[in-house]
């Protein structure tokens, strides 16, 4: 696929579709939830937005990455929630209200987070004149891509809902393969450094996801939030928009190197979470 069809045209339409898919599972009552569960958010967002980034940070400088890929693991650390969080959360008999209520204020939140912790890591890990700053119009564009689809599939979702069931599972499935193909394509791109790099980066991505998904989970219980609740902010913590982000790298930063962590965290969440879902559940059940 020609790069700049990949990066102008495929990217953009993908996350599009997965955002517009996110859209379909959200009414505005999920946005007020915030006032019925305000100490589990709270635990939630404290957790994405500060400690997920610091021990983002301390994996980058302990395993001494190279700048494009410590910006690149800070960007994915940067990312909202994803939306097949809801599903794992589903599955893990977690919460699900609260889960999506969490995608959706993180996505909206992360219009201010995701570039200041970008703008702050390219400064830190780059010299100057490697890179141009995350500018504020870039930004809004970005966002326009992402939360523009976003309000098309609540309208839809709220318009017309037996359609939007319908189409939901379909949107899933296509959300799931573009994901895919955008992972093969970035890995295939760029073989060379992800060979020279992947025993650097792949330990630190393990443990950075690792930590998302336990730290996720047992804060709020240390923090006296039911179970239930943990396990929805668990994997709204562990399951990134590894689209958002791979797209901010390529489409707006231009740094086909960045894209490689969260590339490779995308595969691994999915095993992480999955693994996660069954432990939690079997402990229960004994």
């Amino acid at each position: 696929m020609n790069e700049s069809l990949f990066t102008l045209l495929f990217l953009p339409i993908s996350l599009g579709i997965i955002m517009f898919g996110l859209g379909l599972s959200l009414t505005f009552d999920d946005f007020k939830r915030v006032i019925k569960y305000p100490k589990a958010v709270v635990v939630a967002l404290t957790c994405q937005m500060f400690l997920l980034p610091a021990i983002c940070f301390f994996l980058t400088k302990v395993f001494k990455l190279e700048p494009a890929l410590a910006v690149g693991m800070m960007l994915l650390a940067a990312s909202p929630g994803g939306a097949t969080s809801n599903l794992y959360s589903y599955l893990a008999k977690g919460d699900v209200a609260l889960n999506i209520s969490l995608t959706a204020i993180n996505s909206v939140l992360s219009i201010f987070i995701l570039p200041l912790i970008v703008n702050l890591s390219l400064n830190h890990f780059m010299d100057s004149g490697q890179y141009v700053p995350l500018q504020f119009k870039k930004v809004i564009e970005v966002f326009a891509i992402m939360l523009l689809p976003v309000s098309i599939g609540m309208l839809v979702n709220k318009l017309l809902p037996g359609f939007s069931v319908k189409i939901h599972k379909l949107v899933k499935v296509v959300s799931v393969l573009v994901l895919i193909i955008i992972i093969v394509a970035i890995l295939i791109k760029e073989n060379e450094v992800l060979s020279s790099n992947f025993k650097n980066l792949g330990l630190p991505l393990l443990i950075f996801n690792l930590f998302s998904i336990l730290l996720g989970y047992f804060i709020p219980r240390l923090m006296r939030i039911e179970k239930k609740q943990s396990i929805s902010i668990s994997m709204e913590i562990g399951i990134h928009n590894g689209t958002l982000a791979i797209y901010v790298a390529l489409s707006v930063l231009h740094n086909a190197a960045m894209s490689i962590p969260p590339a490779i965290y995308s595969i691994l969440m999915f095993f992480t979470a999955a693994l996660f879902g069954y432990w939690i559940n079997r402990k229960t059940n004994r």
